[in-house]
């Protein structure tokens, strides 16, 4: 049943072995077997793609409400005999993945219902601060990081780079705006307690050509950004998604070209890794597979309500 659902999922009998941690020759024996037993073809194969049947579609809708279902009462069964249970402290810097961590949540607590997960926004002016205090366990931030006392884990969402401004700017009247044109802008920052190889990566003081980028305001919280761009106080990078989240009159989100990616990756303090801790991050990554992977996972959850700001 497993190799049968993850092959109509990955459509690819490499990756669907290593999913499973088999052979590839082992996925082509389970399948050809199944198929013998049904009486019919669940794919149809080619040198350059696998696609179910009609009988294959029909019998990966039936089997994968069954399957989940087993699977949660193994994952059950593991976490009461491993004592995964108690509280578990989340933070997060953006409302896009708080929502994605609602989600998980969800699906986990199907798995883990003796755990209380509990989901905290955590400030951009001390981004770390709740982890070295302990109010949180486990965060979902933007690297890089190299802080000795915390360890990176997994990226959970990773976002095109778009530049927040005001309706007013003469950026607006653009297409896309190009990570030289910075320094025509003035960038906001961040104020607090955030380290300066973070500042350097998020918000430059430079060009890749090396022209000078001015720095207007420092903000402490995400929506002072909102109402610093609302006045015309400057522009800043954030990730696209927050054009779905914050979107509102007056406010413009254009492409910035040339800029890295914004990853979000999970983070938590280094010699602190929980039983809890590693069932939650092994359960979002699945979730997020099922979602489309890192980079379509946030746009996934758009059929379900938005949080607010």
């Amino acid at each position: 049943m497993e190799i049968f659902l993850t092959l109509a999922e990955e459509l690819h009998f490499g990756r669907t072995a290593e999913r499973v941690g088999v052979s590839q020759s082992r996925v082509s024996q389970t399948i050809a077997r199944l198929e013998r037993r049904v009486g019919a073809k669940l794919f149809d194969r080619t040198s350059r793609q696998v696609t179910p049947t009609p009988i294959g579609e029909q019998l990966r809708d039936d089997l994968g409400p069954a399957w989940r279902g087993v699977e949660e009462a193994v994952a059950r069964a593991m976490a009461a005999g491993r004592g995964i249970t108690g509280s578990l402290r989340i933070g997060f810097s953006g409302a896009f993945t708080g929502h994605l961590l609602h989600s998980i949540t969800e699906v986990f607590a199907r798995s883990y219902p003796d755990v209380d997960v509990q989901i905290r926004q955590v400030q951009i002016s001390d981004p770390y601060g709740p982890l070295r205090a302990g109010d949180v366990e486990l965060q979902v931030t933007e690297p890089p990081l190299t802080e000795p006392d915390l360890t990176l884990g997994p990226v959970l969402v990773s976002q095109p780079r778009v530049l927040l401004m005001s309706s007013s700017h003469p950026f607006a009247r653009r297409e896309t705006v190009g990570v030289e044109d910075l320094a025509e802008a003035t960038l906001l920052t961040v104020a607090g307690n955030v380290p300066a190889h973070w500042l350097d990566h998020h918000f430059p003081r430079q060009t890749p050509s090396g022209r000078p980028i001015p720095h207007g305001q420092a903000m402490t919280h995400w929506e002072d950004a909102l109402s610093l761009v609302l006045a015309g106080k400057g522009v800043t990078p954030v990730a696209a998604a927050g054009a779905h989240y914050y979107s509102r009159p007056g406010l413009v989100f254009k492409p910035l070209d040339g800029a890295p990616r914004i990853d979000y990756a999970f983070v938590w303090p280094t010699g602190h890794e929980t039983a809890r801790l590693r069932a939650f991050v092994r359960a979002a990554m699945d979730r997020i597979r099922e979602l489309g992977g890192p980079t379509r996972a946030v746009e996934s959850l758009w059929g379900d309500p938005a949080p607010g700001p």
